[in-house]
């Protein structure tokens, strides 16, 4: 079957169009994707904006009018965190069904982290043993670890690289003390929060995913996307930590001139780098082995795994 799916995230909304078939690797036949940014949408009070609900809704009608084109058979649409945190969240969600007709439905991070997870267990296979996933959106950083399909731990924090970026590292480049500063909060949020993965035992491989995770790797040396999703690529902490250095001493400008840095990611790229170095540090991670599939994929293998 031809299934759509639109991935409402806090950077972007994105449109995935695969031939699916259960028992099938999901083959990718087309793409639209907007930099909304609704996490730049957000007022004090959390609330999501008019002109962000606006550009969302319409955004999603044009995802319909591809879907059509594309003959998409089945239109799956999530939203994480930017709409789950926003107070009126349900109120756009209604704006969205009402102009639209499409059901959005609002994953936890939770099942954010498990279908990251599942993604990248049906990629790696069962040869990988015990895994342990890390991927770094816009608004949230999901981890999950295990040996089956179903994570053992699953757990989601608030430290998106876009969120971070906007309430913790002001200026451009952010100033050295602003930079402690956030390492400091970083750390202690994910150090706080790793008792649950810590029970799960020995890892025998760690992934990273998300965009974040493919533009730090790429910047360390990894393969250009060129290459195709089957060239291999990993990320050292090693690597990382000059990674961390590089962009903290950079402006936005002159980010977007190293491999793999959009001008629409330049801004956010440093906060994701702190994660990064700070998860794999607390996590006791020498590398990460970047996974091409995540979170809209799994959305896919769930579906797939679903039918009759």
């Amino acid at each position: 079957m031809r299934l759509g799916v639109v991935d409402v995230g806090s950077n972007t909304v994105h449109l995935l169009v695969v031939d699916a078939h259960r028992g099938a690797q999901p083959l990718p036949a087309t793409s639209h994707k907007i930099e909304l940014r609704l996490s730049e949408h957000v007022a004090d009070d959390g609330r999501i904006d008019d002109a962000g609900a606006r550009d969302l809704t319409r955004f999603i009608d044009q995802c319909l009018e591809v879907a059509e084109d594309q003959g998409v058979e089945e239109l799956l649409a999530f939203a994480t965190s930017a709409i789950r945190e926003a107070p009126n969240g349900d109120e756009v969600l209604a704006r969205v069904h009402a102009e639209t007709g499409v059901d959005l439905q609002v994953l936890s991070g939770e099942d954010e982290a498990r279908l990251t997870f599942l993604a990248a267990r049906r990629w790696f296979g069962w040869s990988s043993g015990t895994l342990l996933v890390i991927d770094i959106g816009g608004g949230s950083l999901e981890l999950a670890a295990g040996m089956d399909e179903d994570p053992d731990a699953a757990i989601s924090l608030p430290l998106g690289a876009g969120r971070l970026t906007r309430d913790l590292l002001p200026g451009d480049p952010p100033a050295a003390d602003t930079i402690r500063a956030a390492r400091r909060e970083i750390r202690a949020r994910i150090g706080g929060a790793l008792r649950p993965l810590a029970k799960t035992g020995r890892v025998d491989r760690a992934v990273g995913t998300s965009k974040t995770m493919r533009s730090l790797a790429r910047i360390a040396g990894a393969a250009p996307s060129s290459e195709g999703q089957y060239a291999a690529r990993s990320l050292k902490r090693t690597d990382l930590t000059e990674v961390v250095s590089t962009l903290s001493r950079t402006s936005v400008a002159e980010r977007t001139a190293l491999p793999g840095v959009s001008a629409s990611r330049a801004a956010q790229v440093l906060a994701g780098a702190l994660v990064a170095e700070a998860a794999m540090d607390l996590l006791g991670v020498d590398r990460l082995d970047i996974c091409p599939w995540a979170l809209r994929e799994g959305v896919i293998l769930q579906r797939l795994d679903s039918m009759a």
